[in-house]
């Protein structure tokens, strides 16, 4: 089962649940305050000394089968490979979590976005699935990651998606490799539009 949340009923439910084990996944610097357990393929263990950090060093995650009551992936499948295999590695080895992706407009807005992302993501509220497909950059980034997370608090819904998993994670993979309708937009080309029409509406 596979629903929209948001990261504040998130955190809502898991403070009434203080005896869940918790595990965050690839978080970077900014790993949930309530996860127990924090997992990264970079070491964080001096940035995270007071908690219990574990390197990630192979594909398989190196965790028993249901070891987490809850599993937190912010910002990770996206970067994966093998996004379906680290998929079924979070339905191992928790029967729910929270999964966070930046939607397409939000992906294709940050420079950081363009070489790390190999995927790009949407949700489909009609099937309650989600949806994958190889990234395809169509705007040129404008943005740096400070930005878009200062305007991830205005328009949130329009550059994040936000999920909630249990027991199992919906989604299809689709080829849009020969999708011509993704033509590629400058930064440039947005900016000359807009100067454009408002140029065209000063003389009418």
């Amino acid at each position: 089962m596979l629903r929209r949340t948001s990261i504040n009923k998130i955190n809502d439910t898991i403070s009434k649940n203080k005896n869940w084990n918790i595990l965050d996944i690839g978080c970077g610097y900014r790993a949930n305050k309530n996860a127990t357990t924090i997992a990264d393929v970079q070491d964080f263990s001096k940035f995270y000394k007071n908690k219990n950090f574990i390197q990630i060093k192979e594909k398989k995650l190196p965790f028993k089968d249901k070891e987490f009551d809850f599993v937190i992936a912010s910002h990770v499948i996206e970067h994966v490979n093998d996004f379906e295999f680290f998929i079924k590695e979070l339905e191992r080895i928790s029967p729910k979590g929270y999964i966070e992706l930046p939607t397409r407009l939000g992906d294709n807005l940050v420079f950081e976005n363009k070489k790390d992302h190999l995927w790009w993501f949407f949700y489909d509220d009609v099937e309650n699935i989600l949806v994958g497909s190889k990234k395809k950059q169509i705007i040129e980034p404008f943005l740096t990651v400070s930005i878009a997370k200062y305007l991830e608090e205005i328009f949130r819904d329009s550059l994040v998606i936000e999920l909630l998993w249990e027991n199992s994670i919906t989604y299809k993979v689709i080829n849009e490799e020969n999708n011509n309708l993704h033509r590629k937009i400058s930064f440039f080309t947005l900016v000359k539009k807009y100067f454009s029409k408002k140029i065209r509406s000063i003389y009418k």
